[in-house]
């Protein structure tokens, strides 16, 4: 407990240095982008600087987090430093702190500094996009190949931070050109069955159809493009429909009432679904999202306006969920929902689809297409407000965003609470179950087979020990329980280990929890079953090998200390996020180091768990505070005995016969042998001493018989 202590004191201390350098890094900063200025904290209108020079009108710099607090790929916010002019202009622009993993892949901080430098002269009222654009009043960046999330997050933390500090430096007013919104729009919300190519004919379902020369079109002249004429230019590439949930006659049609109310009712009213299908081998939800990352190949513009897409904003959809007449059969289909009144659906607004080409291991190309919606004014009330019929919209309060989205993923939340508490009908029956070892071992492998397929590939629940960390800093700065319970299946499971922890040990969650080992387990069991040769470390070098990962685990410690971005970046000794969140979709470098753990578990059990993990041994550590030893062991047990010792797959447990608790994996083999007469030495012994005891006394007993029988013939 003192330790834990001392390193949280120690976090504690680093996360205040930091933030009291923040402030002279960025009026140092200031001086060196205008010399000879005069530099003035301000208040208002809005917290930052002035900069005042006798030859040029004054500038404006602030930090961007007051008006852009984004989460990125790491789930944190990047914060930079912006200046600007009067009238909006960027004059100069810097990351201020990021913790993005943007040099895992060999991306110098250097590439950052030339991409964030694109925007100067950028002014508030424009619109800008990173990658290719095939628009003239769009601003195009390029992007840093291997950080696509990262630099879309910049680019929206740049353009709304902007805008908003232009509107607060020009009174609060609107500075964007462009059309002001009727202040009395509202959506009709009566409705009539509608098939889908009526709904279609109205207009309220869109269509972007892309050919193949189209694709290659827009990739002309850069490294993507094809090297020789391709073959059917008008084939087609993509055929993808969108449409607005909200407005009730598409929505009703779409999804059917039931459905619809269900949807309406788990969102706040601003929010706004949109469906999103698509037939086509290029997916528009891509490959590479991850958990608290954005999807990187669609999204939304209204004006200058970017509105992206989170994965607390996406739900995926069968093709029965889809209703109405005459619906097309799609191979894609998702809700993305835009939140907080990010979209207004009476204002024209724009679908954009990203497309990306790879052209090498680690570089891509990306090109972008559009599709316009206009709400047509049928659903449109122009002239003054007017209360929505009843058509499935909640005329309720605002209900917390975290409340959605537990709602919104209630099967999950069903299937993974019943999940555990199968797993703790299994630990609290463990001494019925090793009795019935086959029995025991199916149910095991079928559990293995949840966690991996449900909790890792279905779910993207693989807890990490960067969340160790996330945490931990949490509590010192600014810890909301809020924003933990954003992500339903990760906090459950976190809220489990945590009783586990207390009452079992570690063992639960190594063994049975997490996905990356249960693929490690489940390929060994394989390679047993196929026969195939299983190699074992000398338990002297083995107990020094399993040093290791508490080793790594204080490296990266330390490493959060002074920067939770280089913590970060240094926790890809985890192949969690390649294996699991990504399912290997990702530079060949990441899938060779995640598949080499993979492939040596084949001859060597679980190596990774037992060596490497530095998520394993910081759940090592609060597991020593654990109130019971559900692990049965006899006097016997090291002396004389090491049968368990040796059939230990993790090993365990020491040739003295101790069960390291801190490296169990609660596999329960050793309790199977524990509970044998037929296995277990010294129970076979004492049903040895039982029987010949039974022996004789039952020749004792046929030797007094026979004594009897001789006296009575006497």
């Amino acid at each position: 407990m003192s330790v834990l202590r001392i390193l949280v004191c120690l976090l504690w201390f680093g996360a205040g240095i930091i933030q009291a350098a923040e402030r002279p890094i960025a009026e140092q900063r200031l001086s060196d982008w205008y010399p000879g200025a005069t530099i003035d904290a301000i208040e208002q209108p809005f917290a930052g600087w002035r900069i005042e020079n006798a030859e040029e009108a004054p500038r404006y710099a602030f930090l961007s987090r007051q008006f852009a607090d984004i989460p990125a790929y790491s789930g944190k916010p990047v914060e930079m430093l912006l200046a600007m002019d009067e009238q909006g202009r960027l004059d100069h622009s810097l990351v201020m702190e990021h913790h993005e993993p943007i040099l895992l892949v060999g991306i110098p901080e250097k590439k950052l500094t030339a991409f964030v430098h694109q925007y100067q002269g950028i002014t508030a009222s424009e619109r800008v996009q990173v990658g290719l654009s095939r628009r003239d009043d769009i601003h195009s960046v390029d992007g840093i190949t291997g950080a696509t999330v990262t630099v879309m997050v910049i680019n929206q933390t740049v353009m709304r931070a902007l805008r908003e500090a232009h509107r607060a430096l020009a009174g609060g007013e609107t500075v964007i050109a462009g059309e002001q919104p009727p202040e009395a729009a509202t959506l009709v919300q009566a409705w009539q069955p509608r098939s889908w190519t009526a709904l279609d004919e109205r207009q309220l379902v869109r269509t972007l159809k892309l050919t193949e020369g189209e694709v290659e079109q827009a990739f002309a002249g850069t490294k993507a493009a094809s090297r020789k004429p391709i073959d059917a230019p008008d084939e087609t590439f993509m055929t993808l429909h969108f449409a607005s949930l909200r407005v009730a006659e598409a929505g009703i049609n779409l999804l059917g009432q039931q459905q619809y109310d269900r949807l309406m009712d788990s969102l706040a009213p601003d929010d706004q679904p949109i469906l999103v299908v698509a037939n086509s081998d290029y997916s528009f939800r891509g490959n590479g999202f991850v958990r608290g990352g954005i999807f990187d190949r669609v999204r939304l513009w209204q004006g200058p306006e970017e509105i992206a897409f989170r994965d607390m904003d996406y739900q995926r959809l069968a093709p029965s969920d889809l209703k109405a007449d005459g619906v097309p059969r799609f191979g894609e289909l998702a809700i993305f929902i835009a939140r907080d009144s990010a979209l207004d659906l009476t204002q024209p607004w724009q679908f954009e689809l990203m497309v990306r080409r790879q052209v090498g291991a680690l570089d891509s190309e990306f090109a972008s297409f559009y599709a316009d919606y206009d709400l047509p004014e049928a659903y449109l009330n122009l002239p003054a407000p007017v209360a929505p019929v009843s058509a499935g919209l909640p005329m309720e309060e605002d209900t917390p965003l975290w409340v959605s989205l537990w709602q919104m993923k209630q099967v999950q939340i069903t299937v993974l609470l019943t999940g555990l508490v199968v797993l703790m009908v299994i630990l609290f029956m463990q001494d019925w179950l090793v009795r019935r070892p086959t029995l025991l071992h199916r149910v095991r492998v079928g559990y293995l087979c949840f966690t991996l397929f449900f909790i890792g590939w279905y779910s993207l629940a693989q807890l990490s020990v960067v969340n160790v960390f996330t945490f931990l800093h949490a509590l010192f700065s600014d810890f909301q329980w809020s924003s933990f319970l954003l992500d339903p299946m990760m906090f459950i499971l976190w809220s489990f280990v945590a009783l586990t922890l207390l009452l079992w040990g570690r063992g639960i969650f190594c063994g049975w929890l997490c996905p990356f080992g249960a693929l490690q387990e489940l390929v060994n069991e394989i390679a047993r079953k196929l026969k195939i040769r299983q190699f074992t470390v000398p338990f002297a070098i083995h107990e020094r090998l399993w040093a290791l990962k508490y080793l790594i685990l204080l490296g990266l410690f330390g490493l959060s200390l002074q920067s939770l971005a280089l913590a970060e970046q240094a926790a890809e000794v985890e192949p969690f996020k390649t294996a699991m969140t990504l399912r290997f979709m990702r530079e060949w470098g990441y899938i060779a180091y995640a598949l080499s753990w993979v492939v040596i578990s084949i001859f060597l059990r679980k190596a990774y768990c037992r060596y490497v993990c530095p998520l394993g041994a910081a759940l090592a550590i609060p597991a020593r505070l654990r109130l019971f030893d559900w692990l049965k062991r006899r006097h016997e047990c090291g002396n004389p005995c090491q049968l368990c010792a040796k059939e230990c797959e993790v090993q365990a447990i020491h040739p003295d016969g101790r069960i390291n608790a801190n490296e169990c994996h609660y596999c329960l083999d050793c309790q199977v042998t524990y509970f044998n007469e037929r296995k277990c030495p010294p129970l076979v012994m004492k049903a040895k001493n039982r029987r010949r005891r039974e022996l004789e006394r039952e020749a004792a007993r046929i030797k007094i018989t026979n004594v009897e029988t001789t006296r009575s013939v006497e």
